[in-house]
């Protein structure tokens, strides 16, 4: 194949290439960054916003936040499919509409109570829509990644993708407690819409279909290739290899952490700190996008010969061990070092995890592979939702006496069956043998 016959670049080679890339790739990162402020500022405050300014409880709550981010990852199975077939230009764009308007119902609901509609609905339809968009955006935005980087610069490619995503989080986290210090959480959640809006116009005005068809670098499907059987298409999904199904379901634990991140921490802090804390919750919040941004492309370009099972262990080992720090009790100092420590852990394995599937997905499925490997990821957000209202009431109630110990002391025990689980299948787990096949630009 050429992209075997080119000559290995050095760190340093490969950051000048991909910064170098074409307009099709910072395009597709221009939408990558301006969500990234827009779903995570609704997303950082939406436990506060459906329980202070809906009025559900914190049971409703969260089965409400955990049933929207599940569907986000569900609609990506689907959406994977529609980013393929659609192409990654018009995906986005599709899909920016869907959730613009999705965005909108969510801020105006509150206008909705006392009317024929409880404010509940119009939220919940809001969400409804905001997770459809966002279940084809995502595998867009990979599949975009695949489009503009080649074989030498996609280790990076994927690094810079989720460290400008998080760059969206960090110009997010740092903007909102003035904006909610002034306008409240509505303030927040207009912020976002505008954002959208103003994402859609700058999508539509530069990347047209001109630059889609000029600057793509995927290898094309071959012509006339032999067309398989229904039973051959079922034998070569990804789902029926056990190796690779092991692989995403034993990361299921660890990621249950990250759902935690907005399902419990926004109330841990709110109700187990002092006023002058979580009146800055969202700078606390921002240390982990911060983090991200620097380290995730850096550790990418330092490991990327490096093994993702051995990756995905030590990752996967920092974030589970991380969350005992949290145990002692609350201490601002431990919240911080938290924080980082949990992010440092984040940024071991998150890109390289992109970049595997990536890789394994036959010509012109990236989108739907997407999709598939995000079945761990779905399971994570539905069901922690399902008992985290129920914990945060058990042990840090609104009122009453809190025991955030034992709360921590229990997620961080579960989350440590992800990297005891790939350490003892690491060797069965490493003889997995990725598809070979290229990727292709869909128009």
């Amino acid at each position: 194949m050429e992209t075997e016959q080119k000559p290995e670049m050095g760190i340093a080679e490969s950051f000048k290439a991909l910064f170098g890339a074409s307009r099709g790739f910072w395009l597709v990162n221009m939408v990558n960054f301006g969500d990234g402020i827009a779903y995570f500022g609704i997303l950082t405050l939406l436990t506060r916003f459906l329980g202070s300014r809906l009025g559900m409880s914190d049971q409703i709550t969260g089965i409400s936040v955990s049933l929207y981010t599940g569907l986000v990852t569900l609609f990506m199975f689907g959406g994977g499919f529609i980013s393929d077939k659609l192409g990654v230009r018009r995906a986005l764009t599709w899909s920016l509409g869907v959730i613009g308007i999705g965005r909108l119902l969510l801020v105006l609901s509150p206008v909705f109570g006392g009317g024929p509609l409880p404010p509940a609905a119009p939220a919940w339809f809001g969400l409804f829509l905001m997770a459809a968009g966002t279940g084809v955006l995502q595998p867009a935005l990979y599949a975009g990644i695949k489009e503009y980087t080649d074989a030498r610069t996609a280790t990076i490619g994927y690094g810079v993708l989720y460290a400008i995503m998080n760059l969206g989080i960090v110009a997010e986290n740092f903007t909102s407690p003035y904006v909610r210090q002034i306008w409240g959480i509505d303030g927040v959640f207009w912020m976002c819409v505008f954002i959208t809006a103003l994402m859609l116009l700058a999508h539509l005005t530069f990347f047209t279909r001109k630059v889609e068809l000029a600057e793509c670098q995927a290898q094309p499907v071959p012509a006339g290739a032999p067309q398989m059987s229904l039973k051959e298409k079922i034998l070569d999904l990804p789902i029926m290899d056990a190796r690779f199904m092991f692989f995403i379901f034993i990361l299921l634990p660890v990621r249950t952490l990250f759902a935690h991140q907005f399902l419990t921490m926004p109330d841990y802090v709110f109700r187990c700190f002092p006023e002058s804390v979580h009146a800055r919750f969202e700078w606390i919040n921002g240390i982990n996008p911060l983090i991200i941004v620097i380290f995730v492309p850096l550790i990418a370009a330092l490991t990327r010969k490096v093994n993702i099972i051995t990756m995905m262990i030590i990752g996967t080992a920092i974030s589970a061990v991380t969350t005992f720090i949290l145990v002692p009790g609350p201490n601002l100092t431990t919240l911080l070092v938290y924080v980082a420590v949990f992010s440092l852990g984040e940024a071991v394995w998150s890109s390289r995890f992109l970049e595997y599937v990536a890789d394994l997905a036959p010509a012109g499925k990236v989108g739907a592979y997407m999709g598939l490997a995000g079945i761990p990821w779905f399971l994570a957000k539905a069901t922690t939702g399902l008992y985290s209202g129920w914990m945060l009431q058990k042990f840090v109630p609104e009122h009453g006496y809190h025991d955030s110990s034992t709360l921590w002391l229990i997620y961080g025990c579960f989350a440590c069956i992800s990297p005891l689980g790939l350490i003892l299948a690491k060797r069965w787990v490493m003889a997995y043998r990725k598809n070979p096949g290229g990727h292709a630009c869909n128009y």
